[in-house]
């Protein structure tokens, strides 16, 4: 296994320990250990990628987990924040909406023996996702309106990014013969 997937992996290992950190009252400092965390975690997604284009250690594997690393961390975290009363629902629903949306077009892609990666859109989404999720875990007042703004700028990429997937891969959906 390779470095780039090995990150990959470590990111969804990090998921549990963030979220006890996140939800468990009592631990001192726990939004801030688990804004360290979360940090840490969206910190392997830019590095994964950028080791496997650089050093050509693209692989099916990395196509597949590193996607859905991501939403596993942010989903988790987003479903946390909503509990906690720092985001709306309606928003995670249309951004889970939107994941698993995708989720189901690569797997009937794979069916059919095609790997979609990733678009630009949605790598726009996922880090505008985890600055409003690093905001929300920080909560802090004064940024507050900072923390609304990029919130919906996710919400807007989120949508942009799933009719761009949708617009892309229309084959998918059509029957093979």
């Amino acid at each position: 296994m390779n470095l780039p997937n090995k990150l990959t992996i470590f990111r969804v290992i990090l998921i549990p320990f963030f979220l006890v950190f996140l939800l468990v009252p009592g631990i001192p400092a726990d939004n801030w250990i688990a804004l360290g965390i979360f940090i840490v975690a969206s910190l392997t997604d830019l590095l994964d990628g950028k080791i496997a284009r650089k050093y050509n250690l693209v692989t099916n594997f990395g196509k597949f987990m590193d996607p859905l690393a991501d939403k596993l961390l942010v989903c988790s975290a987003l479903i946390c924040l909503t509990g906690l009363g720092r985001i709306p629902s309606y928003m995670v629903v249309i951004i889970i909406a939107r994941e698993f949306t995708i989720s189901g077009f690569r797997l009937i892609a794979a069916d059919n023996g095609v790997v979609i990666a990733a678009s630009y859109w949605g790598k726009f989404k996922t880090t505008f996702q985890m600055i409003a999720v690093c905001l929300m875990i920080a909560n802090i007042q004064a940024l507050q309106l900072l923390t609304t703004i990029i919130t919906w700028i996710a919400v807007i990429l989120t949508v942009v990014s799933l009719i761009d997937y949708l617009i892309k891969n229309k084959d998918v959906l059509k029957e093979q013969k």
